[in-house]
């Protein structure tokens, strides 16, 4: 019994982690990286292109994005858009390339 006390938790924890690992490397944690890139991407064109407010912006996202969650960094011209413990991608405004993505 005392052998569990101390393992059990050991073990779940290796098994989260393990699951973790392979929801983020799978095709799921794949899709997440470009579902993040593409909003970055759409989100920084339409607020420094477009000169349009988040609210707007939001308007502009595909069914299925509604998981990106989206941080508008005005000092830095930058969208950081994520998906909870898989993904995270940056779009940063150039005024003379306009948006870009960061690299993965």
């Amino acid at each position: 019994m005392r052998r569990w006390l101390l393992w059990g938790p050991v073990l779940l924890l290796s098994l989260l982690a393990g699951g973790w690992f392979g929801l983020k490397y799978s095709k799921v944690g794949q899709q997440a990286g470009l579902g993040a890139g593409y909003i970055a991407h759409v989100v920084c064109s339409c607020r420094y292109v477009g000169n349009r407010d988040m609210a707007s912006c939001r308007t502009d996202f595909e069914a299925g994005t509604e998981i990106v969650q989206v941080r508008d960094d005005v000092a830095g011209k930058r969208i950081i858009a994520s998906v909870p413990l898989l993904a995270r991608r940056e779009a940063r405004y150039d005024p003379e390339f306009g948006c870009a993505l960061d690299k993965p």
